[in-house]
């Protein structure tokens, strides 16, 4: 691996955040600091009706200081990521899924935290009851073609990471010849 890790201290416990500072020995053998944060893992559903659209959210995000488009999710909060899935798509669409299969698992920010982001594919929809957070107060529910939100990807305007992966996927695996 090359990295050696010879202490951690706690500089910050926050909510949903830690921040980690690590003694280390780099790959070279010479020794540093190594800043890290700890977050749960995050989930990412692709939820796609009858009608091959994609059912996305727009919300406003404090650091980014903007609305963004993305596929709905958030953090696993302790809970199995196929649990954490469903529960998200019900909280923040209103939605359940009758059908839910795994696309993959990206790591959004390998030099920042070891957070993974897991990414599902959610059909056979039906209605749920919404029960949306404090901060998604002002979150909108959109539906789009499937191709039409691969290209907002391709041209900039669906910029999450985990979203745009899991859309690219979906787009593969779900194309005819697929």
């Amino acid at each position: 691996m090359g990295w050696t890790r010879m202490g951690t201290q706690v500089l910050h416990r926050g909510a949903f955040v830690t921040l980690h500072r690590d003694g280390v020995l780099r790959p070279d053998g010479s020794p540093g600091v190594y800043d890290h944060i700890a977050v749960a893992d995050g989930v990412r559903i692709v939820a796609l009706d009858g009608n091959g659209e994609v059912v996305l959210v727009e919300d406003d995000f404090y650091l980014p200081q903007r609305r963004m488009i993305h596929l709905p999710g958030g953090g696993t909060d302790g809970q199995d990521p196929r649990t954490a899935a469903l529960r998200e798509l019900e909280e923040e669409t209103g939605l359940i899924a009758d059908n839910l299969r795994p696309l993959g698992i990206v790591d959004p920010l390998p030099s920042t935290t070891r957070a993974r982001t897991h990414l599902f594919l959610a059909t056979r929809l039906r209605p749920g009851r919404q029960a949306r957070e404090i901060t998604e107060i002002g979150m909108t529910v959109l539906r789009w073609p499937l191709h039409e939100a691969v290209e907002a990807v391709r041209v900039g305007r669906i910029t999450d990471a985990p979203s745009a992966t899991a859309l690219l996927l979906t787009h593969l695996t779900t194309a005819p010849g697929a």
